[in-house]
């Protein structure tokens, strides 16, 4: 061995994994700086660009620059000489609305203003804090991102509404298998700004906003983002908003409210797609006072995950969960019946 090789060794001991991707089998040619942007959380190209120069992205367990084409299957890694931040789980006893639990899975009713799993800026009170009080032991699936145990899934911080946590990693395993295969039925109901007239489906690829790092954009020719659909009927049309339902074919970041925005019906009194302001009605001061007060109501976007069913990763059991509208979105709600009845 050279003194070269040698010291190359050296310094890969130094070296700890901080990430790992599997390219999809159909990916398409795409920059791997633009490829792990949407990937990967709290990061920029100009990081990633200065990981590659370091040498520490690689790809099928080899160093590239950050103009390598990602392609079909490749196998991607960041590794940087410092251990990642781990992020300590304190029990923390927060009440959770359990709508069904056994020794493999437990359903949650979740409610707004709460955030799923630890990480930046939220390191306490989130739903993971409340579990692991709940019960001791979570597992968590292999190349989990720290934080996440037992998840599956996860709701926005203000998304009410149906998830599952695993509670074995049997369990964990298997209902990873069926979101990713498509198996499992989510339903949502969501408020939208405007008169939606007839029932959709709106398509277009979700990726981190090149803008804006905290939302995602609809990207429509597909060279950036992943593959998004979401299915949609008219449950009720009230003039000036329009309450749908919506069934989600993929499972992207904030995926209805990016894809309403997309088609320019963003949900109502959504602060990051636009929909905290008044979109459509009238220019009388009581209309305009009248939706101020319904934010004030609901100081969320409306939005709640209402339907979520799965076949039980023990028994194989098709299983139904159903959550009712929450209070804040039902009364508004009402207060839109009213108006229109009344105008």
């Amino acid at each position: 061995m050279s003194d070269n090789q040698t010291e190359h060794s050296e310094s890969d001991e130094e070296l700890f994994e901080h990430y790992r991707i599997q390219a999809d089998p159909g990916q398409d040619p795409l920059r791997i700086d633009k490829f792990l942007m949407d990937r990967i959380p709290n990061t920029s190209r100009t990081k990633l660009q200065d990981a590659a120069i370091e040498g520490n992205i690689r790809v099928n367990d080899q160093k590239v620059k950050a103009n390598y084409k990602v392609k079909p299957d490749d196998d991607i890694s960041i590794v940087l000489p410092y251990p990642k931040r781990e992020i300590e789980l304190i029990p923390e006893n927060i009440p959770l609305d359990i709508l069904y639990e056994d020794d493999h899975m437990i359903i949650l009713n979740k409610s707004s203003n709460m955030v799923v799993h630890p990480g930046y800026g939220n390191y306490t009170g989130t739903m993971v804090n409340a579990l692991i009080h709940h019960f001791e032991n979570l597992p968590e699936a292999k190349g989990a991102i720290p934080g996440r145990p037992g998840l599956v899934h996860r709701l926005d911080k203000n998304t009410t509404g149906v998830m599952v946590i695993a509670k074995t990693e049997r369990a964990l395993a298997n209902l990873s298998l069926q979101f990713f295969e498509r198996t499992i039925d989510r339903r949502y109901v969501a408020l939208a700004w405007g008169d939606i007239e007839e029932d959709g489906m709106i398509e277009g690829h979700i990726g981190r906003s090149l803008k804006n790092r905290k939302v995602m954009t609809v990207f429509p020719e597909g060279d950036y983002g992943k593959e998004a659909r979401t299915r949609y009927k008219v449950l009720e049309r009230l003039t000036y908003v329009t309450l749908v339902e919506c069934k989600l074919e993929t499972g992207r970041t904030h995926q209805i409210r990016a894809h309403f925005q997309h088609i320019n019906h963003p949900l109502f009194n959504d602060p990051e797609y636009g929909g905290n302001k008044i979109l459509k009605g009238t220019q009388f001061s009581k209309y305009k006072q009248f939706v101020m007060n319904n934010f004030d109501m609901l100081p969320r976007q409306a939005l709640h995950a209402r339907k979520l069913e799965l076949t039980h990763p023990h028994t194989g059991e098709r299983m139904n969960f159903e959550s009712e509208i929450p209070a804040d979105l039902s009364a508004v709600l009402e207060r839109w019946r009213n108006y229109i009845s009344h105008r």
